[in-house]
């Protein structure tokens, strides 16, 4: 089977953290720098007509179609974690395994970056998250995207921590300079915490267009 050279898992502390924007932004980035890339959704759940889906997203910053990026049966258009919502359709429920298996990849693909549900620890399938979902998939790098404010320490912490020894690298999304909380945060996860800590995309592309 066809696997990325780099195979990213983007996952986040919540919902609403900004996964997918910072996946897309990653994908633009990589592809300007004429690095082959390809995003992949696992699954996704989503409220109907509220806008364009995570996988409408990541299409349009690849050029591949939404259905490419996530399976079309598994688009499930009730707002609930993607097994939770498959149950509340009467649609079957399916396993990690089953989500791995169906991810395929362009040929020659450099990097791939596969997008979570919710956080780590949120519900991806009948059997796991996105935390054995990295497993099953051997990622070599987990992307964890964090609000830079009030709370923030914490939830990377408890978010990083069941992925091991995997290298992840923390990503502040909206990280504002001149917000000196924002700026203290970042300062302590990357010195205490011990974090691999970015709060531009461009500069996390940059590492991997090398």
């Amino acid at each position: 089977m066809t696997r990325p050279h780099r195979l990213v898992v983007v996952t986040g502390t919540g919902t609403e953290v900004g996964k997918t924007w910072w996946t897309a932004r990653l994908c633009e980035r990589l592809g300007a720098a004429g690095v082959s890339v390809a995003a992949r959704k696992p699954a996704q759940s989503f409220e109907p007509g509220a806008g364009p889906t995570d996988a409408d997203v990541l299409a349009a910053a690849t050029a591949d179609a939404p259905e490419s990026v996530c399976p079309a049966d598994r688009w499930y258009p009730v707002p609930m974690a993607p097994p939770m919502a498959a149950a509340a359709l009467g649609r079957p429920s399916f396993t990690i395994r089953a989500l791995a298996a169906e991810i395929t990849w362009p040929a020659a693909t450099d990097v791939g970056l596969v997008e979570g549900a919710g956080g780590p620890r949120s519900p991806l399938a009948a059997d796991g998250d996105t935390v054995d979902l990295a497993s099953a998939l051997g990622a070599d790098t987990v992307v964890l995207v964090g609000d830079p404010g009030l709370g923030t320490i914490n939830a990377v912490r408890l978010a990083a921590a069941p992925f091991g020894a995997t290298p992840l690298v923390v990503a502040l999304n909206r990280f504002d300079p001149a917000d000196d909380l924002h700026v203290r945060n970042g300062e302590w996860l990357a010195g205490d915490g011990g974090f691999d800590l970015v709060t531009d995309p461009a500069d996390l592309a940059r590492r991997w267009t090398s």
